[in-house]
């Protein structure tokens, strides 16, 4: 097939799908909304940083720093909710050419904010699917009236939906989205390469605690760093690694308000390949969001026998059954955190069973080729499908 994705270029998730496309026979193309270098295999590569992505620059995703063009780009963003639809015209100007050159037997937009928004200009008679991220329907299509009437016309334009989580399906449906047989459940990166993310040889009893998620609007941080010194009055020799937040002041003042310099690593972001070492050395994963869908951080710490402790959400319940293979917590409870934590600490009986469950659900639901596998049929029924 003639493959043409429009997507985050600089975006890890959007180079393992791309990984998969251009190590096979299909022609691959991709339009970028962010300005980066062209990944490698492509037959074409195009840069359409609507909805002002060209403030971000180059940066990889997850490299904000302060004073950083990135980190004034994040500041803004709920700007982007009032004036980044106005900017869709203009660029979709610019790609009605670029789908009639290419003629591609798919599109795929691999989010609806602004990639699916772009896609809907898309000829009727190419047919267009979309990935729902997890904050996609739950938390930006309702930032604006704006990017609520965009959405449902993305969601109505659609001809195939994929998502992280079911919930997402069918929020899609509510949306607009009208076909329910064209629809698959498929981890966001597109599944979990278990050949790099795989647990440790002997069973780990470090006393690490491991967020991942870095800082995003969406993530209570403010909770996370003050259960810190809950667990720590119980539990002083436990240490606390957090994700891509050297650096951060957000990180560094609470650090510094609570006094728990001693027991906190504030890490670099890191390569793919070096977070499955993170998750490896680490006994829990915490990740305390009030948005989600599936977040990939989680299922990669779960393939890698670390133990999830994350926020109550229906999307979240798709993966955890909560005393059993996690435990789900309030997000804004830095006490429910805290108690989850060291309940956990306390029970290796409990990590253990989880792990060994953890390892099943990913094989069975998760994997990184058997995914791939689905969605390129998934691809071919859509492509033959009439409308």
């Amino acid at each position: 097939m003639r493959l043409l994705f429009i997507a985050d270029g600089r975006s890890p998730i959007t180079l393992s799908w791309l990984n998969h496309w251009t190590g096979s026979r299909d022609q691959v193309h991709l339009i970028s909304t962010y300005p980066c270098a062209p990944p490698p295999g492509l037959s074409s590569f195009h840069i359409l940083p609507l909805a002002f992505g060209g403030m971000a620059g180059g940066l990889r995703s997850g490299s904000r720093r302060k004073g950083s063009t990135s980190s004034i780009y994040r500041r803004l963003r709920p700007l982007r909710y009032m004036l980044g639809p106005l900017s869709l015209p203009a660029y979709q100007r610019y790609y009605r050419p670029l789908v009639t050159s290419i003629q591609p037997d798919l599109v795929h937009a691999m989010r609806i904010p602004f990639e699916g928004m772009l896609a809907a200009a898309t000829p009727d008679s190419i047919p267009l699917v979309v990935s729902i991220w997890g904050n996609d329907l739950t938390l930006h299509a309702n930032g604006s009236a704006w990017m609520k009437r965009i959405t449902r016309r993305v969601l109505e334009r659609s001809d195939g939906l994929l998502a992280d989580a079911q919930r997402d399906i069918r929020l899609g449906l509510e949306w607009g989205f009208r076909n329910a047989n064209l629809a698959l459940v498929v981890p966001g990166n597109g599944g979990v390469r278990t050949d790099i993310f795989f647990p440790p040889p002997t069973r780990n009893e470090n006393q690490v605690v491991l967020n991942p998620r870095g800082i995003r609007d969406y993530v209570r941080n403010d909770t996370f760093f003050q259960a810190i010194p809950l667990v720590l009055e119980k539990q002083p020799a436990v240490m606390f690694q957090c994700a891509a937040m050297a650096g951060m002041p957000e990180a560094l003042t609470w650090v510094k308000r609570l006094k728990i310099a001693g027991s906190v690593e504030l890490l670099e972001p890191c390569p793919h390949a070096q977070m499955a070492e993170l998750f490896r050395g680490a006994s829990i994963v915490v990740s305390p969001s009030t948005h989600d869908g599936t977040p990939n951080t989680l299922l990669e710490a779960m393939a890698c026998g670390c133990f999830p402790v994350a926020s109550d959400l229906e999307s979240l319940r798709e993966w955890i059954t909560p005393g059993e293979n996690g435990l789900l917590i309030d997000p804004s409870n830095p006490r429910a955190l805290a108690d989850a934590i060291l309940s956990v600490l306390e029970n290796p009986f409990l990590r253990q069973v989880a792990k060994i469950k953890n390892s099943q659900i990913i094989a069975a639901r998760a994997e990184y080729g058997a995914c791939m596998a689905m969605i390129d049929t998934f691809y071919k029924n859509v492509v033959g499908s009439p409308d």
